[in-house]
């Protein structure tokens, strides 16, 4: 019997992450389709339209506005509405939350040595965590509450959506070659991910 509930599990922890893996991929592929396919039905009609020209339209128009914040203006428009969903009371937190956790995820405006090991003090234990501030940007708040000698660290928790940002001496971090996704996932999934070292291939 033991043998069998042991393939059994090891079964759903092959099949599991692929099942969840088509069905978020599904239900996005579905999503743009049901957004997306009334527009180009009215304007072409039903015996013109078919099946995947909306998730084709709009990848073409993720390149284009990707393409377009090229230029300052174009950059300022798309930023618009990100810029009035965080003025407004119910949307700020919710908007904000989101686009920071795709920015963390991106890697956007992160330093080349972000990913570090942190020293807890008096301890030989280290986390993995992402330096999201450093002190010195006068236009930023968090970055005001930081010492000269300190920076924000980012502390993601393993099985859990969520985290920890302490602020600590920068004698406490030591940078690690890595990314910041890389680091969110190998933290994330405490270290039991098929995590390859991408410079051993090359």
């Amino acid at each position: 019997m033991k043998p069998i509930i042991q393939s059994f599990l090891k079964g759903l922890a092959i099949l599991l992450p692929i099942i969840v893996t088509v069905f978020l991929v599904q239900w996005l592929l579905v999503t743009i389709e049901d957004w997306l396919s009334p527009i180009w039905k009215a304007l072409l009609g039903e015996s013109y339209y078919f099946p995947g020209l909306a998730f084709i339209s709009f990848v073409v128009l993720a390149v284009v506005i990707g393409f377009s914040t090229r230029w300052r203006f174009m950059n300022w428009l798309w930023q618009l509405p990100g810029v009035m969903m965080n003025k407004l009371p119910l949307l700020r937190s919710l908007y904000g939350t989101v686009n920071d956790v795709f920015e963390m995820m991106s890697g956007k405006d992160f330093a080349d040595e972000s990913v570090v090991l942190v020293t807890l003090p008096n301890s030989d234990i280290r986390l993995i965590g992402i330096v999201t501030k450093k002190s010195g940007d006068n236009g930023d708040r968090l970055s005001k509450m930081l010492g000269a000698d300190q920076v924000a660290v980012f502390l993601p928790m393993s099985y859990n959506v969520g985290g920890y940002m302490i602020m600590v001496p920068k004698d406490c971090v030591q940078s690690i070659d890595m990314k910041p996704a890389d680091a969110l996932q190998m933290t994330i999934s405490a270290g039991l991910g098929k995590n390859r070292d991408h410079n051993a291939d090359s």
